[in-house]
């Protein structure tokens, strides 16, 4: 097919998915600074919550301006993005 491009895809935790291309950043919600950037997203009607009721450990900056709360660990989302996943440190996260 000509024209089709792969999509990459990234697992974000508990089958939630977003597109490695669309990512801007990946930080960690505890500063200041981020917590501000999220509320005002809420505010936008920009968040999307991925989180499934627990603990928010990554924001997900994206380019279109969404902010995407996932409980996978900066580090862990770094690993799959860069295709280096290592087997059984990121399922702790997702139990």
């Amino acid at each position: 097919m000509i024209g089709v491009r792969a999509v990459q895809l990234i697992n974000i935790g508990y089958g939630n998915m977003i597109s490695a291309a669309k990512v801007v950043a990946i930080v960690s919600p505890e500063a200041a600074p981020v917590k501000r950037m999220v509320q005002n997203a809420r505010d936008r009607h920009m968040l999307v919550d991925a989180s499934c009721g627990r603990k928010t450990k990554a924001v997900i900056v994206t380019d279109s301006g969404h902010i995407v709360l996932a409980a996978v660990s900066p580090e862990a989302l770094s690993h799959r993005i860069s295709g280096t996943e290592q087997n059984g440190e990121e399922d702790e996260d997702e139990e």
